[in-house]
Order: C-alpha cells, then structure tokens, then sequence
C-alpha cells in the first residue's frame, strides 16, 4: 500500500505524463490526419470528481490493517487500461467499483482474504498490475454477490529461491517486471520476458493471461518459462512439481496459465530463467509490398534462425509511429545471444529478405541498436500506452487488436479484416479513419498480426462508436478462422467470442472445473466461464 501512486484514470503512476514536446507532436500529426484544426480537449480527471458509493462490506478486524475503501484504491482497481476504460474515466464515470481492496503480504493472508469474501458471499478479482485491455479486472461481477474485493497481489513480491545449475528461480506472484529483473541482474539472470506492460504488469498476471514478450520467436510466451506453479482456490491449494518436462497426464500448469483469475489465485512459480545476453545485431529492411515482406518473414521463421525481433510494420503503422515517411513497409530484425556473437545469423538473414526484394536500409551488426528505424519503433512501443490519456481527452478512437492465423491463410485473412474494418470506420467516423497492422510474433506455421485502428469520433458517443468497431473486428477475425486473442487475453470484453472459437465440450470441462475449484463462483465472475 505504500508503492510509489499509480494513476487512477491512465497508465503508469501518478508522477508520469505525456510531455509538453510528445504532446505538441501528436496534436500537430492527428490535426493533419484528420484534416482539423485542433481538438477540444478533456482536462484529466481529478480524484474529488467522483462521487463514490459507500462499500457495501468492510473487512473483519483480523484483515483491516491489509484492507482499504480509499477513494484513490478503490478508483485504480476499478478498471483496466483498455479504451473503454480510458473514456468512462474521462467521463467520471466508474459504475463498477471493489467494495474493498486487499493488499496480502502472504500467502497465509491471501488465504485468509479468500475465506471472508467466500463467507460474506463477495466475489474476489485478483490483481497484478491493472494493465488489461479486455475488461480482465473490471468490477463487473453480476449475479447476487453482497460486495467485491479486489485482492492486489503486489505484496508478494519477492525472488524467494534461485537454482542457477538449472537456471531456475522460484518467483512470487505479485512481483512487477522491473522489480523482477533488478533481482536477477546479480546472478547474470534474465526471464526475458517484456511485454508492453512490463514496467507495470506482475509475474502472475503474465501467467494468468498468458502473456506473449516483446521477442518475436522461439520463447516468448510465459507458457515456456514456467516450471511450476503454485495456486490458493476456494477448495484449497494446488501445487505442481517441479520438472523440466512431465508426460503424466495433463499438465496442471495448463490448467492455470491462462486462467485468468477465474479457477485459482496465483500465489508463486518456479520460472526457467536464461543467461542475460551480452552479443546483438539489429537491422531495419524495407519493402515495397507488404506480401512480400510476410512471404520473407515466413521464410526467416522457418529457417530455424530464431531472430529475437522479427517484426514486419506496415508503411502506415511505419508513418504513424514515425519510423518512416510511409513510403515502405519496414521489417524490425534483431538477434541476440549470452553465448555467441551473432554476426553469422545476421548476415544469413539479410540474404533471405533481400531474396524477397527486401532493401537494407539500417544495419548495425553490433551493440544495441536504439537509433535509426529500430531506434524509433522501440520508443513509440514503449510510450503508446501514455499516448492513450491524451489521444481520448481529444476523442480520437485510439485501440488495437491481435490475432494469429496460419500462412496459407493469411493473405486473405488480411484482406478480409482489413476492409471490414474500414468499412466499420467509415460508418462511425466522418473523417478519415485508418487501420494499420503489423506482426508481433511469428511462428514456422504462421504470424501473429497485431492491428491498431484509430478516427476522430464524438465526445458523446465514444463508447457506442468504438463497440461498433470493436464487434466490426472481433466478428472478422472468427469469421475469417483467427484466433480472438494471442496475447490480451480473453477477460469480459472477449467472451462473446471466445465461446465461438472454444468447443462446447471444452466449455463444459471448463465450468466443471471453475466449480470444482471455485464452488461458489466467486473469482473473477464472468471471466472465462459465463
């Protein structure tokens, strides 16, 4: 609870904004974008502009010094970082809250939270790092619950053990990213594992949503670092042993990761770690056709050279995030090593893409690359999520979707959301809207396209405009064979469409499962089983 303050109503903490000169960049891009003059501006919100409803419950005295109903608390663990999110803060709007917060040190004390909300009938949604996109942590329970505790899982924060003969290390769950590698630093350790929500997001909200790295090949997804793991249900515990790999049944592992906080309260794993590397090359190829760069990053992929960045932007996306002047599609491609220089496996992979028409625009074989076309890719990465707090005080519809298929569909596949999606643009936007796309993970059987869709829309409708779109995406993507979510996750605002994609009797295996850890439903309700 004494943390350095996160923002209420954005992304990252309290002491963190837009700069005046990144502020005076976005209103002079989308100005032209969007043929206007400027944009009237919603102030950020501001704490004492919320009328809150009195908690519905309190904590009984044996938690109190771990619980809290403050304003503040209660606001930040209200919502997630998704649009939507986003605009009913602006709109001081909130109509979903936690009654309490709880702040467990332990695992003891997590059990303890879990035992009061079962027997006061309050649901429970466990938090990490508050980052999700999809409504994963909302405090939308329904159904007949006398209140909502939202159990913060920042406390467990700590590297309990490290095997470095194995290169392992059991990990707390509540532990955020940068906590986490600074522990790890000493030993010569890396999880290497940086999603966008790095700085903010927690080891166990990585394993409960299944996220997916910034790296582009071979291990990204947490599925391939964890070893084990530990779980608190309202049956009891659940722990799996520790191995490097098992053949005995299904894997309980499984079981939890992807979870979502909706079958068990991820208390702490055993992670397989890596050596930190010490030898890089990055390089920035250009294409004119968009097919042509995809055809030669399948080509790469399958090569067995396992570039660590391998991420092809379309020309638009490249103009947006100010890689280029939009006038080529750009492949980001990068390799690193603890072990070897990497030269070699560079020099092979400028031969292939340019095989492909591919034009080498920035290559630097050595050191770490933060200038040029990669330069400005990683920044842009990294300052999005702020981007968000300004681009919707203004009403510009800002938001991405991610997606993989297999290569022989992809060509089509791209097509068909593409203009789908602009279609959707078009009806809810009277100027221009755009779509853009770009691969953030690539596999011998097929991309991973990520979509980033924006348009000018109204202060008033913000909400109805971006349902629109994001019904116009999620249907094109399962109609058209993808996958709903690669790495978002599933939360509230993707169900409709997960049980399209899931078969039924896995749905059924799911909810007998969620009832035979969760008897009275109270994690998470809503998320992953209706």
């Amino acid at each position: 609870m004494a943390e350095r303050r996160l923002k209420f109503w954005g992304w990252g903490y309290d002491d963190e904004r837009v700069t005046v000169d990144e502020r005076k960049a976005l209103r002079a891009f989308y100005a032209g974008r969007f043929g206007v003059d400027g944009f009237s501006e919603t102030p950020e919100p501001r704490l004492e502009e919320f009328e809150l409803p009195a908690p519905r419950l309190a904590p009984p005295a044996a938690l109190a010094g771990i619980c809290s109903s403050d304003p503040h608390d209660r606001l930040v663990h209200a919502l997630g970082k998704s649009f939507p999110d986003t605009v009913r803060m602006f709109a001081r709007q909130v109509p979903n809250l936690p009654d309490v917060v709880a702040f467990p040190n332990s695992e003891e004390e997590v059990v303890r939270v879990l035992d009061w909300a079962d027997g006061a009938s309050a649901a429970v949604i466990p938090f990490g790092g508050g980052s999700s996109v999809v409504g994963g942590v909302e405090a939308a329970v329904g159904g007949d619950f006398k209140g909502v505790v939202t159990l913060s899982m920042v406390g467990l924060d700590k590297i309990v053990e490290i095997d470095r003969l194995s290169r392992a290390a059991r990990i707390q769950a509540g532990i955020r990213g940068p906590a986490l590698e600074a522990q790890l630093k000493p030993h010569g350790l890396t999880l290497r594992h940086f999603p966008q929500s790095f700085e903010l997001a927690t080891l166990g909200g990585w394993i409960a949503t299944r996220s997916g790295g910034h790296y582009a090949t071979l291990y990204t997804h947490i599925d391939d670092f964890v070893e084990s793991l530990r779980a608190i249900t309202p049956a009891g515990s659940m722990e799996s042993r520790r191995l490097p790999g098992s053949g005995a049944g299904p894997s309980p592992d499984r079981m939890l990761i992807g979870s979502e906080g909706a079958l068990g309260v991820i208390t702490e794993a055993w992670m397989r770690l890596q050596d930190r590397p010490s030898f890089r090359a990055s390089a920035s190829v250009g294409f004119k056709d968009f097919f042509a760069g995809a055809k030669a990053v399948r080509a790469l992929v399958q090569s067995g050279l396992n570039p660590g960045n391998c991420r092809l932007i379309d020309a638009t996306e490249a103009l947006v995030t100010q890689v280029n002047d939009g006038s080529q599609h750009v492949l980001v491609l990068g390799f690193e090593s603890a072990d070897h220089p990497v030269d070699d496996r560079m020099a092979r992979a400028l031969e292939i893409v340019r095989d492909f028409g591919g034009n080498v625009a920035d290559d630097e074989a050595a050191g770490d690359n933060r200038a040029g076309a990669v330069g400005a890719w990683r920044q842009a990465f990294l300052r999005m999520p702020y981007y968000r707090e300004v681009l919707t005080g203004w009403g510009i519809i800002f938001d991405t979707f991610e997606t993989a298929i297999t290569w022989d569909r992809f060509e089509e596949f791209h097509a068909g959301v593409m203009a789908r999606v602009q279609a959707a643009l078009a009806e809810v936007s009277g100027s221009p809207g755009t779509i853009t796309c770009r691969f953030t993970h690539v596999y011998a059987d097929g991309p991973a396209p990520y979509y980033s869709f924006h348009c000018l829309g109204r202060q008033d409708s913000l909400l109805d405009q971006w349902w629109t779109l994001k019904r116009a995406a999620s249907d094109a993507v399962i109609d058209l064979g993808g996958t709903i979510t690669h790495h978002h996750a599933v939360g509230r605002d993707h169900m409709p469409w997960y049980e399209r994609q899931r078969p039924p009797l896995f749905g059924a295996a799911l909810k007998a499962a969620k009832g035979a850890l969760d008897p009275n439903g109270i994690l998470n309700p809503g998320v992953l089983v209706p």
